[in-house]
């Protein structure tokens, strides 16, 4: 797959609610997930399929409902993508709130091999 056929896949996939087939289908074995440093509960790099999911399982973890998503995007520059997300979202122990971050994408050999997110802290 190209790079822009993979970023309107993981788009597609986001906008539904399936993280899980895009990890599956789109992402490489070996991929990077990097946070903002400072991000509350999550180291600011994971390395490898594993680590990525259990940290999505935290913080699926961290959520009491989940109201919905906007994606927008992707743009595509060579070998990268990048979109911003808009959650709906209530997390346990707190009000529900609109959580938005820029997201941005490194593929090679036609996986995903990277991620970062951009968003504000505190």
């Amino acid at each position: 797959m190209t790079t822009q056929e993979i970023a309107n896949k993981w788009a597609e996939y986001c906008r539904t609610g399936r993280w899980d087939l895009a990890h599956a289908e789109l992402y490489d074995d070996n991929c990077v997930s990097l946070e903002m440093e400072g991000a509350e509960g999550f180291p600011p790099r994971v390395e490898g399929m594993e680590a990525i999911k259990e940290k999505g399982e935290r913080w699926n973890g961290m959520v009491a409902e989940f109201h919905g998503v906007e994606i927008e995007g992707p743009m595509v520059a060579g070998d990268h993508f990048t979109a911003t997300m808009k959650m709906d979202i209530t997390m346990k122990g707190r009000e529900r709130q609109v959580d938005e971050e820029v997201a941005i994408f490194k593929v090679a050999n036609g996986k995903i091999v990277s991620e970062q997110f951009f968003y504000p802290i505190g």
